[in-house]
């Protein structure tokens, strides 16, 4: 019988590779098919001069770092506050809320969870609540409902605060945010506004990027309908949201591109004045900067104006303006804004929580640091030991600070 691999001497034909031999063929020309593996999504935007730069962006511990293990000593706020550790033991902390009962929920991004810590006994504890979730980054709490901003959907979870050992089953409030399962900024920061309605932000899909019709976007969803609107458009990827207390206009950070250079151009802050509102990308950053790009014909004067630069690559995430009463009362309504820091700028800045003041106008009048000493080495690789995320006004008018780099969440108080 014949070799079905082609070995038998008696074919008088041409010799035919066997099937081992073919086989190898066919990985080599799919293998020679394949596209290279895309470059990540940080890296896209760079010149050819830049293509061998070492800046990259900063993991943060996912197991978390116990407080001990930490400098804490050389964290720094204004006389008369103080500043300790809160909570630990929360994998890369991000967006909090405060429950109507005082518990305070804790989401992460690059995790898939979300966590409660309640007060036992005068100890915290800290409570896995849900799991399983794709980059559950926002979190809002209204009326004993907490709601969770995943890349795709935003769901809720009724008198949660009654089920935190159980949590009840997830309704969905709106679904398909996602539908290109976009790279680039795909995680959403979420809010609750004064209207009744939850705000979120749908980032750019890359550095540098044409938008599609609903990316680089403010959204608001009504919670009971699931009816969606854009409320401002040119927004890179805003990762912080608030309310002035006295306008109730919606304030916002927002993140500028990378790769132009170490100075340029520079993170913002923004006011909306009024629905719909265009604040310039892909064409022009930071109100007077053409893009390189796709700057060229378009003039920055077509788009709307930040309320304030607030360096380059400083990485503004989450904002709130102050309501308590615990602080002095010049802080009553300052905005303050958590800059998790630069990657990419060959001279780290950031790294702090700064105080931001606004008139009656909606004008930014100064901007300060508030909270410092995460920063170490400026040049340093990484050049720090903690990142603030968000923040948080607790109902006695002290302040927590997120910080994911170490799963930690800082209470900031103040006494006479």
């Amino acid at each position: 019988m014949a070799n079905c691999a082609g070995s038998d001497q008696s074919h008088k034909g041409p010799a035919r590779p066997g099937w081992a031999f073919v086989a190898v063929l066919l990985t080599a020309q799919a293998w020679a098919q394949t596209p290279p593996a895309a470059a990540p999504s940080w890296q896209q935007g760079r010149s050819a001069e830049q293509a061998k730069s070492t800046l990259h962006p900063f993991a943060p511990h996912l197991t978390g770092r116990a407080s001990s293990e930490l400098p804490l000593d050389k964290l720094k706020v204004p006389a008369g506050f103080k500043i300790e550790v809160w909570a630990e033991g929360v994998p890369e902390a991000r967006s909090l809320a405060l429950g109507d009962k005082g518990t305070v929920f804790v989401s992460n991004r690059n995790l898939t969870n979300v966590y409660a810590i309640v007060d036992n006994g005068g100890k915290r504890e800290v409570k896995k609540l849900l799991t399983g979730m794709k980059t559950p980054n926002g979190i809002a709490f209204s009326k004993g409902t907490l709601y969770v901003a995943e890349r795709h959907r935003i769901t809720r979870y009724d008198g949660i605060e009654n089920n935190l050992d159980a949590a009840p089953e997830a309704k969905v409030v709106i679904d398909n945010l996602d539908p290109s399962q976009q790279p680039g900024h795909f995680w959403k920061y979420l809010a609750m506004g004064p209207d009744g309605k939850l705000y979120f932000n749908v980032g750019a899909p890359g550095n540098i990027v044409l938008p599609n019709y609903n990316q680089a976007t403010v959204q608001r969803v009504d919670p009971n309908t699931g009816i969606l609107e854009t409320v401002a458009h040119g927004v890179r990827n805003s990762v912080g949201m608030d309310w002035h207390p006295a306008t109730k206009q919606l304030w916002f950070t927002n993140h500028a591109r990378d790769w132009i250079s170490d100075d340029l151009p520079n993170d913002t802050l923004h006011r909306l004045s009024r629905k719909n509102m265009h604040f310039g990308y892909p064409f022009c950053h930071q109100g007077d900067l053409p893009d390189p790009e796709y700057g060229k014909g378009r003039s920055c004067k077509e788009f709307d104006a930040p309320a304030a630069k607030l360096g380059p690559h400083i990485a503004p995430l989450g904002m709130r303006f102050y309501t308590g009463r615990m602080f002095p009362a010049e802080y009553r309504n300052s905005l303050f804004i958590a800059m998790h820091g630069s990657w990419n700028r060959s001279t780290k800045h950031g790294y702090n929580v700064m105080r931001v003041t606004v008139d009656g106008t909606g004008k930014v009048t100064g901007m300060k640091p508030f909270l410092e000493g995460f920063l170490t080495d400026d040049k340093g690789d990484p050049p720090m030991w903690g990142r603030p995320v968000d923040l948080l006004v607790m109902r006695d008018g002290a302040m927590l600070v997120s910080d994911d780099y170490n799963g930690i969440i800082y209470r900031i108080s103040y006494k006479k």
